[in-house]
């Protein structure tokens, strides 16, 4: 039987609390959202959230609240009394999903692309001043988004001490310090599931993330005075909020985070293993973490050379293989100036990795990575 390269944690639980909602026939926004945001605060322990309908939306209304706190700086009157302003630009990785260009592009911002490493697929505090460096005269720097890519966790502290506003995205890393045995363990720890510097922090909830509602996403704030920020937004429309059908879903994969997460690590220390014994005859390699945050999102491997080969080789085994960086701004080619970036697009293969994958099918993908060309 074929292994596909995902798929979503989905059991009895999650489809008894959706099939609830469908029977008291109301799936709008309601009290499955505010249970929602109540369960995901006893875990992140945040000061104010917004359950909405996409990680777009929470992207557009974070970069507006920034915005409105960063005024554009402007230039010294010329003789004629003429006042030039700058353009507000917002940093992101080369590596960012590709919805982010969007947003920034609908809210008139100036996209820069900063580049990353061959051993770390996020953005570190050297490339966003280089990218600082590089950026065009008139150009004033408002934001910075800052993704966990593939679920790896970068040094986000010392990118705060840049003194610019930043928005963390930790929609594929969510519960990376997780404790490994119990959410009890956890509780005596007092620690949230992950460590928050940005000012503002997106949750995605689309199909791929780490937990998802089938769509939507969390916007939150973990200070009160970045919570003021979204405090504003306390009236959105219901079309911009999350359904209740998808929030009941939602809860559930919360409350599941711990069981999940254990399973994803047990699978993640087999591959690892398993590219051990790659890595003695050829130059495949995977990411170093900056961190102590472990990765239980996906594991991916960068290639030697290009994809063609191993993506042929896993589906003669019926393994769906993936390129891990198809979808994002520089696997669509929409960057310039970013040649490791670009690099890593044409050469970074995923491997299944979920909860719902069986002691043989993780044996076998194993024994895959063990024998890649």
């Amino acid at each position: 039987m074929k292994i596909e390269v995902y798929s979503p944690t989905i059991r009895r639980k999650e489809m008894d609390a959706v099939l609830t909602v469908m029977v008291e026939e109301k799936i709008g926004p309601g009290d499955r959202s505010r249970l929602l945001t109540q369960t995901v605060k006893e875990q992140l322990r945040f000061d104010y959230a917004l359950t909405l309908r996409s990680p777009a939306v929470a992207l557009h209304l974070a970069l507006k609240a920034i915005m409105s706190e960063a005024p554009l700086q402007a230039a010294q009157p010329a003789e004629n009394s003429a006042v030039n302003t700058e353009k507000k630009a917002v940093i992101v990785s080369a590596l960012s999903p590709l919805f982010y260009l969007q947003v920034i592009n609908d809210l008139q911002l100036t996209p820069l692309f900063c580049d990353v490493s061959y051993e770390f697929p996020c953005m570190s505090r050297e490339g966003i001043e280089n990218t600082i460096a590089k950026k065009p005269p008139g150009v004033h720097v408002c934001a910075i988004v800052l993704h966990h890519t593939l679920g790896f966790v970068p040094d986000a502290s010392s990118i705060a001490e840049l003194g610019i506003p930043v928005i963390e995205d930790i929609s594929q890393s969510y519960g990376s310090r997780l404790a490994v045995n119990t959410d009890e363990t956890q509780k005596e720890k007092g620690e949230p599931l992950i460590k928050v510097s940005g000012a503002l922090c997106i949750l995605g909830l689309e199909e791929r993330d780490m937990l998802t509602s089938g769509g939507g996403a969390l916007l939150f704030a973990m200070a009160r005075k970045d919570g003021s920020l979204l405090r504003s937004f306390a009236g959105l429309p219901d079309e911009y909020c999350l359904p209740d059908i998808n929030a009941a879903l939602a809860v559930v994969q919360f409350k599941e985070i711990f069981r999940n997460t254990a399973r994803r690590r047990d699978i993640a220390e087999v591959y690892t293993k398993a590219s051990m014994s790659l890595a003695t005859r050829t130059k495949h390699r995977r990411f170093i973490s900056v961190s102590d945050n472990e990765n239980s999102y996906c594991f991916p491997l960068l290639l030697e050379a290009g994809l063609k080969d191993v993506l042929a080789y896993a589906k003669k085994k019926e393994i769906v293989l993936e390129n891990a960086f198809e979808k994002t701004i520089a696997g669509s080619g929409l960057c310039e100036g970013c040649p490791v970036s670009s690099s890593l697009a044409l050469r970074t293969v995923l491997f299944p990795m979920y909860p719902r994958l069986r002691s043989q099918e993780v044996e076998r993908v194993s024994r895959l990575i063990m024998t890649l060309p």
